[in-house]
């Protein structure tokens, strides 16, 4: 009778500490969790000694919050939500159970903290309490993390690439030849080889004319003069080159490519050391005082620094670069591999999966449309991974090789193009060193002459086109300017993506739309184009 009676009365207490909780959170309007639950005193420990060794960790983990959040005097909504969906109903109902073995006058204060937490997840209490969007909705996407997604593209791209390897080794077996990296054709090559190799000539001499103008040996007009002969050769001389002798496309564009770095580096520095020496003359009449930009960059023609920017993973010259303290050996290793595997996927992708798709093709524009469409969406595929990789291996890691080797420092060859909402944000962020050496070179020279800057972008396209379809065209013995009008469609697509992008004011329609034309209308087209137009060319010399 006694342990009866006894058993009632802590009956009635608890009940009457529950109903008071429960009338004093009912009158919360935002029912305040906070104001209910408080950090265990002293006393509390001691009833966890004595029957609390059961007790969730969620009930802890509940108190401490709040009685950082009491601390503060601010509770937010967000943290009150949060405190209440991360306990799991099994939780609450251990808390239930351990709280049944209460039997002690002291743990009155525990029997509060566990009703309250109780009394968090009754039926009565609100389950939506402000407004809220869905983690996919448009307003939401953004600040939400998707990295299981993501981890879910990469399984269904490794399940789908694996079926297209086995499927295509079915079809058309193993087309890898052994002559595919070097074969005996390849030493019909060697004029491109000596041309490449001859190329320093050209900065060297430009040295000299920098060196009679520093002088005052030569006036300036003749300065400049021979410099635009300098540069002049240096891209005719390859083109003569590669013209006259039947090479091969990559090795020709491969030499090409070094030419027109050449030029455009040449370029940088006659047009830089003009502008210094305009600087050094202004400053000796006084009609300008010395800047801390003249002073950092004074005036002086070294062959050091000439030589380290024609090697240096940029296109604009300064007498000096920010450095690095030191070449990290075991980091350039492990980027060595990585270009090496990268430049195996593409040699792979290239020669098992383009070359059967292009040579089972017709000409986009001479035959059936249907047909030229299914192969122009079959191609865009592998393209895109040869385009990805080429990006990888070049701009990340050997421009970032090269850099560590030099202790060059300034490393943003690019930007997060992926990003781009606009066909005019690609390109500018996809290849930073011909980015800066536009605007460096052509924009604001453009703009400082009084042009007007729509014609200014439209120099630099045209600029850029020119050189695109001379790096294809020449290797290719092939003028048809497909390049020229590829880079020149550009500046319509750079109106109509700005235009779209300021209508919708959404960053997922323009970054759509440039992955669209990215992907589909402007590569594969363009591949599939100079393929036919080459192999109708070999069979007319055939």
């Amino acid at each position: 009778m006694a342990i009866s009676e006894m058993t009632d009365r802590e009956s009635r207490r608890t009940l009457a500490t529950t109903t008071t909780i429960a009338s004093s959170a009912l009158s919360d309007s935002d029912l305040n969790l906070s104001s209910l639950r408080r950090r265990p005193s002293s006393t509390t420990v001691r009833a966890e000694t004595n029957g609390f060794e059961g007790e969730s960790s969620a009930d802890d983990a509940v108190r401490d919050s709040s009685s950082d959040d009491s601390a503060t005097g601010k509770s937010s909504e967000d943290d009150r939500d949060s405190k209440l969906d991360s306990v799991s109903p099994m939780e609450i109902g251990n808390d239930s159970v351990t709280n049944g073995k209460i039997g002690n006058s002291e743990n009155r204060e525990g029997v509060q903290d566990g009703a309250a937490v109780k009394f968090a997840y009754r039926p009565s209490v609100p389950a939506h309490r402000r407004i809220k969007e869905s983690p996919l909705s448009s307003d939401a996407i953004f600040r939400q993390s998707h990295a299981g997604l993501f981890n879910l593209c990469i399984v269904v791209l490794v399940a789908v690439n694996s079926r297209l390897i086995i499927e295509n080794l079915m079809k058309y077996g193993w087309l890898i030849k052994a002559g595919f990296w070097f074969s005996s054709t390849s030493l019909r090559d060697w004029p491109l080889l000596m041309c490449c190799l001859s190329l320093p000539i050209f900065p060297l001499a430009a040295f000299v004319v920098e060196k009679s103008a520093q002088q005052k040996y030569i006036s300036e007009p003749v300065v400049v003069l021979l410099h635009i002969v300098i540069t002049t050769a240096a891209i005719v001389y390859p083109v003569l080159v590669i013209l006259r002798c039947d090479s091969a496309v990559l090795s020709g564009v491969t030499l090409m490519l070094f030419a027109c770095i050449v030029w455009l580096k040449l370029v940088s520095y006659a047009h830089t050391s003009y502008d210094m020496r305009a600087v050094a003359r202004a400053i000796e009449k006084g009609e300008t005082p010395p800047s801390t930009q003249s002073k950092d960059c004074p005036y002086n023609v070294n062959i050091k620094s000439l030589a380290y920017f024609m090697v240096a993973p940029t296109l604009c010259y300064q007498p000096s670069y920010p450095r690095t303290a030191c070449i990290r050996k075991g980091w350039v290793a492990r980027q060595l591999v990585k270009l090496i595997i990268f430049t195996g996927v593409m040699g792979f992708i290239v020669e098992q999966y383009i070359n059967p798709i292009v040579r089972n093709s017709q000409h986009p524009l001479k035959g059936n449309l249907l047909y030229a469409v299914e192969r122009v969406l079959k191609l865009s595929v592998p393209n895109l991974y040869v385009w990805l990789c080429m990006f990888y291996c070049f701009f990340h890691l050997w421009l970032n090789i090269l850099a560590e080797l030099l202790r060059f420092g300034d490393r943003e060859f690019y930007k997060d193009w992926w990003n781009a909402k606009t066909v005019e944000e690609y390109w500018r962020m996809w290849n930073m060193p011909v980015h800066k050496w536009m605007v460096r070179h052509i924009y604001f020279p453009c703009l400082r002459h009084g042009i007007p800057k729509g014609v200014a972008v439209v120099i630099a396209f045209l600029v850029s086109a020119v050189f695109h379809e001379l790096c294809i065209a020449v290797p290719c013995h092939i003028f048809k300017l497909w390049a020229f009008i590829g880079i020149m469609l550009q500046v319509p697509l750079v109106l109509v993506t700005s235009y779209l992008q300021n209508k919708f004011r959404n960053s997922m329609v323009g970054n759509m739309i440039f992955w669209f034309i990215f992907c589909i209308l402007g590569q594969p087209m363009c591949l599939l184009l100079y393929y036919h137009d080459l192999m109708n060319r070999k069979g007319k010399t055939d």
